[in-house]
């Protein structure tokens, strides 16, 4: 029997969080009313979500959020619950939280606050400093399901025969390939500018390592795709590569997809994993650049490309995921931080984009990351084991609450060279953590 929720109006918000919350995420389906005495009568599991209560069934006290259509400046006050620190407080008798749940995991989900601060990064980024959580010490919490749990609990409480399903945890590593080799295959006029680089540099062991390399006297250090083939069959993964096929600039620098060289790697991916795209920096915003960089893999593979991840991380809300919408882009992987580890969106599972500039759900699919290499090594300036304790604290987050965790990491780290050595074996320590 479906749970029946009695709301003082139903709006698009509404549905949406509760359909991700209860359904999603607890296993419950429901249905909504507005009539107060269809609600009473009503022989079977309920729920009431509004401002006064009116009986004796479980009780959310609202905030208007759910209810509004437009994005207006958020005020609220916050209250400690069970570990973590809630928005949206709520006070009053018969409360089933003290907070108002379904609010604040909108609030969360749909990424509210990025629509309101135009505080940016020198990449344009949204910063992960500026979230609400991570002022509050709540970005590395899943606190959406940490709060779905618990209110799960408590409407067992009222209905123990209530039948709510129990999460599973999975994993997912992604690796993105910005550059899939450091010497090879660049083509004469960039090969001669490297070695001109590192001679006005005085970088000898770079210059003697690149002229190995071109002789086919050692390995390419971006080269590690040998390695992430081993670990996939060894722990049974199923990864996700996102493939950089922009133009040559300053900040995309990957081998040209017209290569054959390139082109035959992307293929021996697609036999092996999921591919997706990576779209360039340059295309950022620029919906026929993005287009064309989508065709171009899509050629290479003979399939359509569903799967796309930011290169840069570099996402503007709505606009980029407008884009992939417009673009038939099904699934994407950007979200979460750069400069921070955690969960960008408070939650540790895929969940539909809302596009709160036309309020309204979409189809396009959002699969948080919880945690970057070069979060650790370039940002927070951890060493490897430091950073497979923090991999690990999070791993044990996600764990509890049945969630997805989700991993982004390079071919050029895990081949090891320079400031890298070691994260080949860290990696594998991760997996052997995660897989046990």
């Amino acid at each position: 029997m479906n749970m029946l929720v009695l709301v003082p109006k139903v709006t698009g918000r509404v549905m949406y969080v509760f359909d991700l919350m209860l359904k999603q995420l607890l296993g419950l389906d429901c249905d909504f009313t507005t009539d107060a005495e269809q609600f009473k009568t009503f022989d079977g599991p309920k729920l009431h979500y509004g401002t006064q209560r009116i009986g004796e069934e479980p009780f959310v006290k609202s905030v208007d959020l759910l209810f509004e259509r437009h994005i207006y400046d958020q005020t609220f006050r916050t209250v400690d619950f069970e570990g973590t620190v809630a928005p949206y407080a709520v006070y009053g008798n018969g409360n089933l939280m003290p907070f108002d749940v379904f609010a604040a995991s909108f609030f969360l989900v749909s990424r509210y606050e990025e629509y309101l601060s135009q505080v940016r990064d020198q990449y344009g980024r949204f910063r992960a400093e500026s979230t609400w959580m991570f002022e509050n010490g709540m970005l590395q919490k899943p606190l959406v399901n940490i709060w779905t749990l618990a209110l799960g609990k408590r409407l067992q409480d009222y209905y123990p025969d209530l039948s709510i399903k129990k999460p599973t945890f999975e994993f997912i590593p992604t690796y993105d390939i910005d550059a899939a080799w450091a010497y090879k295959h660049k083509g004469i006029y960039r090969t001669l500018g490297g070695f001109i680089k590192d001679l006005s540099s005085g970088d000898r062991n770079q210059i003697r390592e690149r002229h190995h390399v071109l002789r086919g006297k050692c390995k390419d250090p971006f080269d590690s795709f040998d390695f992430l083939f081993e670990l996939q069959k060894e722990f049974k993964l199923k990864p996700i590569y996102f493939i950089l096929c922009g133009d040559y600039d300053t900040n995309d620098k990957n081998i040209s997809i017209r290569k054959e060289a390139f082109q035959s790697l992307i293929k021996r991916l697609g036999d092996y994993a999921d591919v997706g795209i990576h779209p360039s920096f340059s295309s950022y915003l620029d919906t026929a650049k993005l287009e064309k960089e989508i065709n171009r893999l899509s050629e290479v593979l003979h399939r359509p490309i569903t799967k796309s991840r930011q290169h840069f991380l570099r996402m503007n809300l709505p606009r980029s995921y407008q884009k992939l919408i417009e673009l038939d882009i099904c699934d994407d992987y950007t979200m979460g931080f750069a400069s921070q580890a955690g969960f960008r969106a408070g939650i540790a599972n895929t969940f539909r984009f809302y596009d709160l500039e036309n309020d309204m759900v979409t189809n396009l699919q959002v699969h948080p990351f919880a945690l970057m290499d070069g979060t650790m090594c370039d940002y927070l300036n951890l060493n490897v084991e430091d950073s497979l304790s923090l991999a690990k604290q999070l791993v044990d987050e996600v764990k509890a609450v049945g969630g997805t965790f989700i991993y982004l990491t390079h071919n050029e780290t895990l081949g090891g060279e320079k400031r890298w050595v070691g994260w080949p074996e860290m990696y594998r320590q991760l997996l052997e953590y995660i897989t046990q």
